[in-house]
């Protein structure tokens, strides 16, 4: 009998969901609810790959050759330091009878559940690939089954440009949602306080377009926070932010100060789109009393969070950004399309890498 969400193809140890499972199946042949997808790019979740480029001090090479292990012995691609894997993009070869996705072959899509619970099989040895850039080029082959979710890529991007974009596309659908209850509940009350939002890690992936949702959700002041010059170079001329800081993440005080400062006031909302772990206490730290953090990093401790919060007397809700909300690849698509700034520094990253 096939599951929906994979159960059937859970190798090591029977009885957990694919996500946490040590070893999948990856047989070609399909089952009526799956669909196979032939694969031409992966895109390696930045917590991640900046585990991998770090432990091997920046050797191509060696992050390729681990990266390879790591899907041949399991199956899939999950980082077993980070639990993070990315996704993809690739065309559907065969999709089963009863499988609910409306795919047909042909068709060029990008996977947006992760590739900790997809199953992977690479075939070219990642002969394209030089182990120093997110974006993986590759050939192989990926299942998706029913409860999967996958975004037919649009013909008007460059399959690069949305595979970077539909990676994070949880991010600012999620943030739009919490900025927008924010604006409403104080509209309803007659509340003319503004809301302030606070994105760290803004000149990145993630961090622009929050920024650019946040805005659009209502959001009167937002500050972009990152941690170098040329960063806050880059996301001014973006003209995302209405103000731009810097500070490092990991010193508590100094994150709350740079957002307070920026602000005129702590952020009613803060989202953490950085890839670097030790950011959790400044995040709580630079958000007011009945305010929201939202955590988007993999390299996020939730225990490190929680346990801060509650140290600080910290009256915060906390979120866990899952990368999933209903409509968040069409969010994320029509803020490419619509925010000069964002389309910026996507291109100036992709050419980076």
């Amino acid at each position: 009998m096939t599951s929906p969400v994979g159960l059937h193809r859970v190798v090591q140890p029977t009885g957990v969901l694919p996500q946490a499972a040590w070893r999948l199946d990856t047989s070609a042949a399909i089952a009526p609810n799956e669909v196979r997808i032939r694969v031409q790019r992966l895109n390696l979740d930045a917590a991640s790959f900046r585990q991998l480029s770090e432990k091997h001090g920046g050797d191509g090479d060696a992050v390729r050759a681990e990266v390879l292990e790591i899907i041949a012995t399991r199956g899939k691609m999950q980082n077993p330091v980070t639990g993070s894997g990315g996704m993809l993009i690739g065309t559907v070869e065969e999709a089963g009878r009863r499988s609910p996705l409306g795919l047909k072959p042909g068709e060029r899509v990008a996977t947006l559940v992760s590739l900790t619970l997809t199953p992977l099989v690479v075939t070219d040895g990642l002969a394209r690939w030089d182990g120093r850039s997110e974006q993986v080029p590759c050939d192989g082959w990926a299942i998706l089954f029913a409860r999967s979710i996958a975004a037919v890529l649009p013909d008007d991007e460059d399959p690069q440009l949305s595979l970077a974009v539909l990676d994070v596309c949880g991010a600012p659908a999620l943030t739009a949602r919490v900025v927008s209850r924010y604006v409403e509940d104080r509209r309803r009350v007659g509340d003319p306080t503004p809301v302030r939002v606070a994105v760290i890690g803004g000149a990145g992936k993630s961090g622009s377009l929050s920024l650019a949702a946040a805005r659009r959700a209502g959001a009167a002041r937002t500050v972009g926070v990152v941690p170098v010059a040329a960063e806050r170079d880059a996301l001014t001329a973006a003209g995302l932010a209405s103000v731009v800081a810097l500070a490092d993440a990991r010193d508590p005080v100094g994150l709350s100060t740079a957002v307070t400062t920026a602000l005129g006031a702590p952020a009613d909302v803060t989202v953490v789109c950085v890839d670097v772990p030790g950011c959790e206490h400044g995040a709580v730290l630079a958000t007011a009393d009945g305010g929201t953090v939202i955590f988007f990093s993999m390299a996020t401790s939730f225990s490190a969070a929680a346990l801060g919060a509650e140290g600080l007397a910290a009256d915060v809700t906390m979120l866990v950004g899952n990368g999933y909300v209903p409509g968040h690849a069409e969010l994320a698509l029509g803020l490419l399309r619509a925010e000069p700034g964002v389309r910026r520094l996507f291109a100036a990253r992709i050419a980076a890498d």
